[in-house]
């Protein structure tokens, strides 16, 4: 009875770390819209949390940079043992003995002593310009974490299109596999009935076989793309996803008119505001080589005490101070500051001209994406009626061949031409959605 009291005691004692390890042991499931796959891939994917750290970099950079301005202060300390001691000569009418050298030891045995330095910068130009660089250098990785999130929720945004997309295609594949069957089993009756030939039920097979083959491609391809999307999520490769939206909803938030309403400020957009910051940064560069031209004031403190004597506890201490100022002022450098100077507004015309066609750039985009939308809506709605007019004639023909009054043959083309016309408005929809996705990203409505 004892045993049995002890081993349900062990039991109720383990469940809690059995459960944990079940939980750690459990495959992670994430059940996402499109605003949440876009969010979450904000917070865990590799290149954005890679960019937010440059971003803490560069906050502990500009201390640094201020840091070399602010007071200074450095401590010393030496003990020495002099083993043998420095001898020199010294003439001899010093000690009453004309003509001679007389040999004479200077110092002590033993020397200690400590140093307590202060030094601070008053003025230097290309100090108060680094200061401005560093603040610089930090909005410009801020900058630069805006667009990796950017171009990360772009890339969630197509991957998550192109598993929905593709899922569909299955879909569409399976409804047909699942028709050619019925039309097979169809034939195979109608050959044992003598109403049809054995061509017809090798055709049915072949066009089976090659839609099987299609099915299992299509299988291949979205497991391919949830490792991606996987990857992009920053998650491990066994987390099982589940996306909550599908293609219905997807297309119903297309709203092309209001998109295209929409006006269009490139000085708003990130690649623009990065452009801006090179050029700012090659102008302070430019200012930094003009002013190493200018003087250089600091001023210093020194205290310390020295210890001298035959003995280490019988040591002599003396105190000594002193202060001042110290001005350096660059005079000739044999053209090194000239040079500089040079490079440095050869760099700023570089940074003016990538800016000029950072805009021309953004702005042709802005009137190309906007042509591309109403191309791809247009194209899209042109082929959803070919889909419903490709639909009608399969079923026509579906009609006719059980009857007796069409081939294989012509079963066979009206099929691929179905599947052929709904591939193509599932790729004209996939093109209107990554085109809505471009357009948003350059209007800043990601």
């Amino acid at each position: 009875m004892k045993t049995v009291k002890y081993f349900f005691a062990l039991i109720c004692a383990l469940m809690p770390s059995l459960a944990l390890l079940s939980q750690s042991s459990s495959t992670m499931e994430l059940s996402l819209t499109l605003k949440d796959a876009q969010d979450y891939a904000v917070k865990k994917n590799k290149m954005v949390a890679a960019a937010r750290m440059d971003v803490i970099a560069s906050k502990d950079a500009l201390w640094e940079t201020i840091s070399n301005g602010l007071p200074q202060i450095n401590a010393t300390g030496s003990f020495t043992d002099n083993l043998k001691l420095v001898t020199t000569l010294l003439p001899g009418e010093f000690f009453g003995q004309p003509g001679v050298k007389i040999p004479v030891r200077f110092g002590s045995q033993f020397t200690s002593g400590a140093t307590f330095q202060a030094s601070t910068l008053i003025f230097n130009a290309p100090y108060l310009i680094g200061v401005e660089t560093a603040k610089l250098a930090q909005k410009l990785s801020e900058h630069n974490l805006t667009r990796t999130e950017l171009d990360t929720k772009e890339t969630v945004s197509m991957t998550y299109f192109l598993i929905l997309v593709s899922e569909r295609s299955l879909q569409i594949v399976e409804r047909n596999l699942a028709n050619l069957n019925e039309t097979l089993k169809a034939t195979q009756a109608m050959l044992a009935a003598g109403m049809a030939e054995q061509t017809d039920v090798d055709q049915m097979m072949a066009n089976v076989k090659s839609v099987e083959n299609t099915k299992s491609q299509l299988e291949r391809t979205i497991e391919l793309n949830y490792n991606m999307l996987r990857f992009q999520l920053g998650v491990p490769a066994d987390t099982k996803i589940v996306l909550k939206e599908t293609l219905e909803t997807i297309e119903s938030q297309v709203n092309v008119e209001a998109l295209l309403s929409k006006e269009f400020d490139y000085r708003q957009n990130v690649n623009y505001i990065l452009s801006e910051d090179q050029e700012k940064l090659s102008l302070l560069a430019l200012k930094s080589q003009k002013a190493a031209i200018l003087p250089t004031l600091s001023g210093f403190y020194n205290y310390g005490v020295n210890g001298m004597g035959d003995k280490i506890s019988d040591l002599r201490w003396f105190k000594n101070s002193m202060t001042g100022l110290q001005l350096s002022f660059p005079i000739f450098a044999s053209g090194h500051r000239y040079a500089g100077i040079r490079k440095a507004q050869i760099n700023l015309e570089k940074a003016r001209t990538t800016k000029e066609m950072v805009t021309e750039q953004l702005l042709i985009q802005e009137k190309q994406l906007r042509y591309n939308l109403i191309n791809a809506n247009m194209q899209y709605k042109t082929q959803k009626e070919n889909v419903e007019l490709s639909k009608r004639v399969y079923e026509s023909m579906e009609n006719k061949y059980r009857h007796g009054m069409a081939s294989s043959i012509e079963l066979t083309q009206a099929n691929s031409l179905y599947l052929q016309a709904e591939n193509n408005c599932i790729s004209a929809l996939m093109s209107l959605l990554q085109t809505k996705i471009a357009l948003d990203k350059l209007l800043n409505n990601l």
